[in-house]
């Protein structure tokens, strides 16, 4: 497959590494290093089905963000956020998705699985697809406020782990777009509505 020109590249290639790594209880923590093979017509097809979870989302006035579990060439399971709806912080889109794959293989370990978000995995979702030992996360856009991943912390490929993940973002890609114009959407009306929480 070929790999879309608006690929990300490893963040010290785009100029966004820090100069030096930051020391975390005396072992260095690199700025994770993402898949620069990432945006192939397959990553781009899955997430496009976590896009159409996001804009269920949206629907329900939740925070449009969608997720899939996939292994090989089959989505596992797919949802999207509903902490509103449930009444319950715990509702990311990514952690029902885990859950639904468990209960579908049979096993709370995925280990052969990718994730596909539509945004950066925050640090609770982020430790729940370490535990899960899933191979690959692939989001769209980052999250600077809440990502666990790349943005605030490095979950998922910290070497002090007893796991890591493949990470890969589709930043410049046609989903990443997609992506940032259904949350950037989301938030315009939030606080233009005077009822908004």
């Amino acid at each position: 497959m070929a790999v879309l020109p608006e690929t990300v590249a490893p963040l010290a290639q785009r100029g966004l590494a820090p100069s030096a790594d930051a020391a975390v209880g005396g072992e260095a923590v690199r700025e994770p290093v993402l898949d620069a093979h990432a945006g192939t017509e397959r990553d781009q097809r899955f997430m496009r089905i976590a896009l159409d979870e996001a804009r269920a989302a949206e629907r329900l006035d939740e925070v449009p963000i969608g997720a899939v579990v996939v292994i090989g060439e089959r989505v596992i399971a797919a949802a999207h956020n509903l902490t509103r709806t449930h009444t319950d912080p715990t509702n990311h889109a990514e952690l029902l998705a885990l859950s639904r794959a468990a209960r579908t293989l049979g096993a709370a370990r995925l280990v052969d699985a990718e994730v596909f978000t539509t945004v950066e995995p925050c640090f609770m979702c982020a430790g729940a697809l370490l535990h899960a030992r899933v191979k690959r996360v692939v989001w769209a856009v980052r999250d600077p406020k809440f990502g666990g991943c790349a943005s605030l912390g490095h979950v998922l490929s910290d070497p002090r782990a007893n796991h890591r993940a493949e990470l890969a973002e589709l930043s410049g890609s046609a989903c990443a777009d997609a992506a940032r114009e259904l949350l950037q959407s989301f938030f315009r009306k939030k606080r233009g509505s005077p009822s908004s929480s």
